[in-house]
């Protein structure tokens, strides 16, 4: 199972994108509020229904965490921190989008890796920041901001289901 996890004001296109792309390569994919509540609301007003609630949910069968970015207090939630440092520290995948990479700055998680995030978030990132669009390190994956929401997806696709299904999917999403 994959876990993509919502705050308030989380960037829309960064959530759905990959929720989108993800379901239609048939990698189960499960969204997560961490406010409390299953209807959260993002940066530009869209509201939108988490599968469940942080304190319901039990990660520990989580192949993939991801973080969408946006204006949200993702670093201040205690649980969804120890789970990532706890998924890190077994070596599993997690992927973030945006302003969410300085999330895993500030966790010590991109210590002896590579990133990206969003423009102003690299101070957070420390010297794992080398820039580029979509940055892939170890078991970590980054991506700059919402222009590259469905390359992050299909970075995404291609490390949990392969090229070929990534290649499916693009070839099936595109019009």
């Amino acid at each position: 199972m994959n876990y993509l996890f919502l705050d308030n004001g989380f960037e829309e296109i960064e959530a759905i994108t990959p929720i989108d792309l993800l379901r239609r390569a048939d990698i189960a994919v499960t969204t997560v509020s961490v406010t409390g509540q299953r209807q959260v609301k993002g940066a530009h007003g869209i509201v939108v229904e988490a599968d469940m609630l942080m304190e319901d949910a039990d990660c520990s069968d989580a192949e993939m965490l991801i973080l969408p970015g946006g204006q949200t207090r993702l670093g201040e939630r205690k649980a969804l921190c120890d789970l990532l440092l706890k998924h890190n520290e077994a070596g599993k995948m997690i992927a973030a989008i945006c302003a969410a990479p300085a999330v895993l700055g500030q966790l010590g998680i991109l210590k002896g890796k590579q990133a990206t995030c969003y423009p102003g978030c690299e101070e957070s990132l420390g010297e794992s920041y080398i820039g580029g669009l979509v940055v892939e390190s170890k078991n970590i994956i980054t991506a700059k901001g919402p222009g590259l929401a469905a390359d992050f997806a299909f970075c995404i696709i291609e490390k949990l289901a392969g090229e070929e299904t990534a290649d499916r999917v693009y070839d099936t999403a595109q019009y």
